[in-house]
């Protein structure tokens, strides 16, 4: 019994001693000290050692409609520098006086000396050749014009055309390959719709801010320029001395109109010029051409039965005026159409051609779309009597006529 315990004891350590002789000579086969180890190839090894080449940077994505508007015309708009010499004669107190007379002799300056005003104002190109919108105003009566691209090139400008009526002038400078800044519509623009203005207000170069078109056909009598001959579109967007000729732009980067109003009573209303109206002249502008703008000749205000009666009802009134709805005429300027075609002060304009009138505004942008020469028939009521008058258009001389 004895015996058969030990011969099982002797079998299972044999079989521990073998597990660790076959243990000992497997590890024997699998390590290799690295001074046996078969060389690397050496392809590999440069590859591991080089890192992989950077793959080409992805282009930036806009991160808003408003960058992707700005990306698209930001190249385009252009600040525009001006300069001119104005010259004022001394008053006549001084030239006259005998005590200065007999101080300075016949030499007794005439004139102060030359000034030099500068300007500053913003523009943007509308034909890769170098041809630039901007308002009249910006450039009016400049001796120097200086034109500064976005990518910081400098060039000498040339005033094409100036148009005052609508506050509209063209630019030329050399150039080549230019970028131009798209054209939308403002006939489709509607309240509401985001509005972009871009230029260099306050000497600010590349200034871009955002708002909304706040209301449309703001006439100029409204927005305090009752000598142009224009209906704005009122926008929130921050408008600033030097934003004067820079678009305002869609969401789609399109320019709906050109930046020009501002109200120092605003609280941040602003004022552009519908791109329509640039676009129906700007050819004109651009050849030098002057741009004829027919006109009747009198000066008029809204009417309505209320302002009529209050009117009436007052005991120092010059006038009684129909109780109507319609344009009352204030004023006659002498030697104009209107003059010649015998309307008066106190009449109340009702119809043009048929057309019924109720607004001042509508009465002037009937007559602008004339053309010069061209007879309207003018129904007016006169006291208690109505009168049909036939006036012949003429050329607008002074932005102070209507």
């Amino acid at each position: 019994m004895q015996l058969r315990k030990v011969m099982q004891y002797i079998r299972q350590l044999s079989t521990y001693v073998l597990a660790i002789v076959i243990g000992v000579f497997l590890s024997g086969c699998l390590w290799v000290l690295p001074s046996q180890a078969d060389p690397v190839p050496q392809a590999t090894i440069s590859q591991a050692a080089t890192p992989a080449a950077p793959t080409q940077k992805a282009a930036i994505q806009p991160n808003s409609f408003v960058t992707a508007a700005v990306n698209r015309v930001g190249q385009a708009v252009v600040r525009i520098d001006t300069e001119r010499t104005i010259t004022r004669r001394l008053p006549d107190p001084f030239s006259d006086d005998p005590f200065f007379r007999r101080f300075f002799g016949e030499n007794f300056p005439q004139q102060l000396p030359p000034e030099r005003l500068q300007g500053l104002g913003s523009g943007f190109i509308v034909d890769s050749s170098g041809e630039i919108l901007t308002n009249a105003h910006v450039v009016a009566q400049a001796d120097k014009v200086t034109v500064t691209l976005k990518d910081g090139r400098v060039l000498e400008g040339q005033v094409q055309g100036v148009d005052e009526v609508t506050d509209l002038a063209a630019i030329k400078v050399n150039g080549k390959n230019l970028p131009v800044a798209p054209l939308g519509d403002s006939s489709s623009v509607q309240v509401g719709d985001w509005a972009i203005a871009v230029g260099n207000p306050l000497g600010l170069d590349n200034t871009v801010t955002l708002g909304i078109v706040s209301t449309l056909k703001r006439s100029s009598a409204q927005v305090g320029i009752p000598d142009k001959r224009l209906d704005f579109i009122q926008t929130d967007a921050a408008i600033n001395p030097g934003n004067s000729g820079g678009p305002l732009l869609n969401d789609r980067g399109e320019v709906i109109g050109i930046n020009t109003a501002i109200r120092a009573d605003g609280m941040g209303i602003g004022f552009a010029i519908p791109i329509d109206k640039a676009k129906a002249i700007k050819d004109r502008l651009i050849r030098g051409e002057q741009v004829a703008h027919p006109y009747i000749g009198v000066q008029m205000e809204t009417l309505t039965p209320s302002l009529a009666r209050q009117n009436n009802s007052d005991p120092n009134s010059a006038i009684q005026i129909p109780e109507v709805n319609g344009v009352l005429v204030v004023r006659v300027l002498p030697n104009s159409p209107a003059a010649a075609a015998g309307l008066r002060r106190g009449d109340v304009i009702v119809q043009v051609d048929g057309q019924t009138i109720t607004k001042a505004e509508q009465l002037q942008s009937l007559v602008e779309d004339t053309q010069v020469g061209q007879a309207i028939q003018v129904k007016v009521r006169r006291g208690d009597r109505t009168q049909q008058l036939s006036v012949r258009t003429g050329e607008l001389q002074s932005a102070s006529l209507k």
